[in-house]
């Protein structure tokens, strides 16, 4: 149902720096554009000219914080999914101002048309941040360790890296041995490695006393082999509230876990996965997933049905496999968190029996 045609409708196009704007009046005619800055300032001053507004802007890096202002200022926000909104990211004359245009029009005509998100609350983004930033560690740590034992494998000398948290330990006992000189010019970078090994571990530490003081939900979610602490916040954080979805079955679509569709006529074509939504939960599912396929993956419902897909054979199975499983896993999640339930590994066992 369309929603009833605000006296006042404001585009607003974020940028870094500067951000585009568009105001409508209850006509459809325009009645200021120009850009202020990224400034909080800035935006309570276009809240005072244009109180309890409906403001239209796209998912960015300032969005949340500034879609949460602007609710607390009294306004309707709504925030656009950029990759349901066609008629922008696709304007032949794509402009901020063109941008800032077309957010306002859409918004005053039909919200629904951009696919508007939920923010999380800034509380949530706090915790959240945390998983991101051990994240990114480990991929910079990744990347040093690989440094490392690339520079010393051109000078003869190899360095074993079974395990990132002693690697630096290992490789300053194996130098010092072989090659002190070689030690002194890698001393820096194997000090960045244990460096970073620590702060990691602090971190893995905090988000182990978030899941178990601030979001028991996530407690719920590790009864599954292969989802963690790390999993499991991140899905409780990310989702938010277990009850936005109508169907268990929605979050697979919500985390771009289901194929793509384009059907006409007798054409209903076969494609891959949408990949819509959260990019970085979505990759920890299907590491869960790969875990629970893995050989040290217990024997359970998801694993059975990992194996069956498998061994139907044809083209990529195992990675078709994996993706099924990461989708039953993302919906089971959801099952048990909004039930509160315990978890059945084996449950179409004891419903056969």
């Amino acid at each position: 149902m369309k929603s009833k045609t605000p006296n006042i409708t404001i585009g607003l196009d974020l940028g870094d720096k500067k951000h585009a704007i568009c105001v409508l009046n209850k006509a459809g005619e325009v009645v200021e554009e120009r850009t202020i800055t990224n400034q909080r300032e800035s935006i309570r001053r276009l809240s005072q000219k244009y109180p309890r507004s409906r403001i239209a802007m796209e998912v960015g890096m300032h969005s949340p914080w500034t879609s949460r202002m602007l609710k607390e200022l009294g306004h309707e926000v709504l925030v656009a999914n950029p990759r349901k909104v066609r008629a922008i990211y696709a304007n032949t004359r794509k402009s901020d101002q063109n941008d800032a245009r077309m957010l306002a029009r859409i918004a005053r005509f039909d919200p629904q048309l951009l696919h508007p998100v939920e923010h999380a609350t800034e509380q949530c983004q706090r915790d959240l941040l945390q998983v991101k930033l051990r994240d990114n560690l480990v991929r910079q740590r990744v990347n040093v360790i690989s440094s490392i034992r690339f520079t010393l494998k051109s000078m003869g000398v190899r360095v074993s890296s079974p395990n990132p948290d002693c690697f630096a330990k290992k490789c300053r006992a194996a130098l010092a041995q072989m090659d002190a000189g070689l030690l002194a010019m890698c001393e820096p970078s194997i000090g960045a490695v244990e460096a970073m090994t620590k702060s990691i571990k602090d971190l893995e530490r905090r988000i182990e006393e978030l899941c178990a003081t601030q979001y028991p939900a996530a407690g719920v979610l590790r009864q599954i082999t292969g989802v963690g602490a790390i999993t499991a916040l991140t899905y409780v954080l990310t989702i938010g509230d277990p009850g936005r979805f109508d169907s268990p079955r929605d979050v697979a679509a919500y985390l771009g876990l289901v194929p793509k569709r384009d059907q006409s006529g007798n054409l209903d074509k076969q494609m891959r996965i949408s990949k819509a939504g959260d990019a970085y939960l979505r990759r920890l599912l299907v590491s869960a997933a790969q875990y629970i396929l893995g050989p040290f993956g217990a024997n359970c419902d998801l694993r059975r049905h990992g194996e069956a897909l498998c061994a139907r054979g044809g083209k990529a199975a195992k990675k078709k496999a994996v993706v099924a499983i990461a989708r039953k896993l993302s919906v089971l999640l959801l099952t048990l968190w909004k039930g509160g339930l315990t978890y059945e590994p084996l449950r179409n066992d004891s419903r056969a029996a």
